[in-house]
C-alpha cells in the first residue's frame, strides 16, 4: 500500500484557511475535511475528501460523532519508524495523515454571549481536542497546527523539504497549552454553575497581552498577561490613546488607583495612587472639583503618580493635569479639548476604560502567587454590600467583666463606643475616609474630611508610625479630620496622635484588649469614635 499526503482540515475559525489548503494541494497534499470546513473549501475551488469517506460512517448525532473513528486517529498515531505500526496499517487499509489543522468550537466566545448552560455545554469541542492531543502525541511525524499565525511557517517549511522537527515540537508544545487553556474554560464555568467556590483541583486561563522591558526592576524579565474572559472596567479592557506601552509597575500601581475608584460608584471622583497606594483622593459635584481635591490632598506625592478618573476628564481638568507630571491618566472618556492638551505631552500614557466603574465579577478572585503554590482569597467587598451609617448613631453594648485578680475586662460591641456620637458632617468624612484606608497598604492610617483626604500612612510595621506618618503630611489641615484605622488600635497611643493634631472623630473597626484605653482617651477629648468590626488588611 502506498500512502498518499494527507492533512486532516477542520476549523471554527476559517480565516485563512482556503489559502493554507491551497498551498498544501501545490505540496502534493490531499485535503480531508468536514462540515462547513468542506463546503468553504469546495466552494473555493479545491478538491475535498469528506470524512465520512475516511472513515467509512456517516456523521451522526448532529455532528457530535464525525471524526472519532479508528481510521482517523490510527492514521494519527502510528509511529512511521515502527515498522510493526505501518504493517498494522497496511493490513486495515488505512492511510497516514501527515498534517491536522483544528481549532475548536467557540466555547469562549459563547461564554462571553450570556448563553445559557445548554448552549455553552454544546460549543465544547470533542472530537477537535481529540484528533489536536493525538498528533501532538506523534509529533515526530505529524506537524499539528491550532494556531493560523503558524499556517505561513509550515508551507514555507514544506516548500524546503518538509516541516523540520523543531517546528513540530513547538506546535506540539502550542496544542497542549491550547486544549489545557481550553479546559479551564470549561471546568471553571461548570463550577460556578455548581456554585463552587474553591475547587480542590484548578487552572487558571490566560493569554498574553504585552511582553515587557523589564519588570519591578531592569534586571527582571516580565509579561502581562491578560484573563481569557475580559472583565469589565478592568485594565485588561482599557484602550490605550496615547502614549508608550505600559510598565509592569505602572499596570500594578494602576490597578491600586481602579480598585479603590469603583468604591465611589457614580459619583465623581478622581484618585491619585503611588506604589499601589492612593496619595490623594477626592469627591465633588464634578471630575474637576474632585481632581482638584485629590491634588490638593499631597501635591508633592501626586508628582510622577497615577490618575483613576471615573467621569469624562474635560478642558480644565486636563489643564491642571497638564501642570504637573503624571504617568497615566484612566477615565471612560475624554473631551477632544482635553486629548489635545493632554497629548501635549509627550511621557503620559492616556487609558480609555469603557465602564470604569463596574464592580468586579461575584466569580473574580484575589490571588497571590508564592514559590511553590498561590493563595487565593475572596475579594474583600463589605463596603460593597451595605454602606448605611446605623452603627454611627447607635450606641455600641458595653460588656464589663469582673476577672479573678481583681481587674476587669470590657468588651465593646459595634456603633459609637464614646459618649459623643460623629455628626453628620463627620460622618460624611469617616465614610469617605473608611473606603480609602479599605485600599491603602497596612499598617494603613488615613485621614481627612468630606469629600477628600488630608493624609495618608501606609504599609508601616507598627500602627503609630502610620498614623504620625498621615498626620505630618496632612499639616495643618490635620486639624478638623477625621481619622480611619484599618485595623484596630492596640494602644491609646493613636488617640494621644489625633488629640494633639485636632482629629474630631475616628472609625476602626475594634477588638483589642486595649480598647477601653483607646475609647478612655476619645472621651477625654472630646473625639467621637465609632467600632464597625470589619478590618481591612491589604498586603
Amino acid at each position: 500500500m502506498i500512502m498518499k499526503k494527507r492533512a486532516l482540515v477542520s476549523v471554527s475559525d476559517k480565516a485563512g484557511v482556503v489559502d493554507f489548503c491551497k498551498g498544501l494541494v501545490e505540496n502534493g497534499f490531499e485535503i480531508i475535511s468536514t462540515g462547513g470546513t468542506a463546503k468553504a473549501l469546495q466552494q473555493a475551488g479545491l478538491k475535498v475528501i469528506g470524512i465520512s469517506d475516511i472513515t467509512g460512517f456517516p456523521e451522526c448525532l448532529d455532528g457530535r460523532v464525525k471524526t472519532l473513528h479508528p481510521n482517523v486517529h490510527a492514521g494519527l498515531l502510528a509511529m512511521r519508524s515502527n515498522l510493526e505500526h505501518m504493517r498494522q496499517l497496511e493490513s486495515l487499509n488505512i492511510n497516514t495523515i501527515d498534517i491536522v489543522c483544528v481549532n475548536l468550537y467557540p466555547f469562549k466566545a459563547t461564554l462571553e454571549s450570556g448563553a445559557d448552560f445548554a448552549t455553552c455545554i454544546e460549543n465544547i469541542d470533542i472530537g477537535g481536542p481529540t484528533m489536536l492531543r493525538a498528533a501532538a502525541k506523534n509529533y515526530q511525524d505529524v506537524a499539528v497546527i491550532v494556531d493560523p499565525a503558524d499556517y505561513g511557517k509550515v508551507l514555507e517549511e514544506l516548500k524546503n523539504g518538509g516541516v523540520t522537527l523543531e517546528t513540530k515540537k513547538l506546535l506540539q508544545y502550542k496544542v497542549f497549552a491550547h486544549t489545557a487553556v481550553y479546559d479551564s474554560l470549561i471546568s471553571n464555568y461548570l463550577a460556578s454553575q455548581l456554585g463552587i467556590t474553591f475547587p480542590d483541583e484548578v487552572t487558571f486561563a490566560y493569554k498574553k497581552a504585552q511582553d515587557m522591558r523589564y519588570g519591578e526592576n531592569p534586571q527582571q524579565q516580565a509579561v502581562f498577561y491578560n484573563e481569557q474572559i475580559i472583565r469589565k472596567g478592568s485594565l485588561s479592557s482599557a484602550k490605550q490613546l496615547w502614549g508608550k506601552e505600559l510598565s509592569y509597575n505602572n499596570i500594578n500601581d494602576a490597578n491600586g488607583a481602579l480598585e479603590l475608584l469603583k468604591e465611589f460608584g457614580s459619583t465623581p471622583a478622581v484618585v491619585a495612587c503611588k506604589h499601589a497606594n492612593p496619595c490623594g483622593v477626592g469627591t465633588g459635584e464634578s471630575i474637576y472639583e474632585a481632581y482638584m481635591r485629590a491634588y490638593n490632598s499631597d501635591p508633592v506625592s501626586v508628582f510622577g503618580g497615577i490618575l483613576a478618573i471615573n467621569g469624562t476628564v474635560d478642558k480644565d481638568t486636563a489643564t491642571e493635569i497638564n501642570k504637573i507630571f503624571i504617568e497615566i491618566v484612566m477615565a471612560p472618556d475624554y473631551t477632544e479639548e482635553a486629548l489635545q492638551i493632554l497629548e501635549a505631552k509627550k511621557n503620559i500614557r492616556l487609558l480609555k476604560i469603557d465602564e470604569i466603574s463596574t464592580r468586579r465579577e461575584k466569580s473574580a478572585f484575589d490571588m497571590k502567587k508564592v514559590y511553590g503554590g498561590l493563595l487565593v482569597q475572596q475579594y474583600d467587598e463589605s463596603l460593597l454590600k451595605d454602606e448605611n451609617t446605623e452603627l454611627f448613631s447607635k450606641k455600641a453594648e458595653i460588656q464589663t467583666t469582673q476577672l479573678a485578680d481583681g481587674k476587669t475586662k470590657t468588651v465593646y460591641g459595634l456603633g459609637v463606643v464614646t459618649g459623643r456620637a460623629p455628626t453628620k458632617e463627620e460622618i460624611e468624612a469617616l465614610m469617605f475616609n473608611w473606603k480609602v484606608v479599605k485600599h491603602t497598604k497596612s499598617n494603613a492610617i488615613v485621614i481627612g474630611k468630606s469629600g477628600r483626604t488630608t493624609g495618608i500612612g501606609m504599609g508601616q510595621t507598627n500602627r503609630i508610625w502610620a498614623a504620625q506618618q498621615a498626620i505630618s503630611h496632612a499639616g495643618e489641615e490635620a486639624k478638623g479630620s477625621v481619622m480611619a484605622s484599618d485595623a484596630f488600635f492596640p494602644f491609646a497611643d493613636c488617640v494621644e496622635e489625633c488629640v494633639k493634631a485636632g482629629i474630631t472623630a475616628i472609625i476602626q473597626p475594634g477588638g483589642s484588649i486595649r480598647d477601653k484605653d483607646s475609647v478612655d482617651a476619645c472621651n477625654a477629648a472630646g473625639i467621637a469614635m465609632v467600632f464597625v468590626g470589619d478590618r481591612h488588611f491589604k498586603h
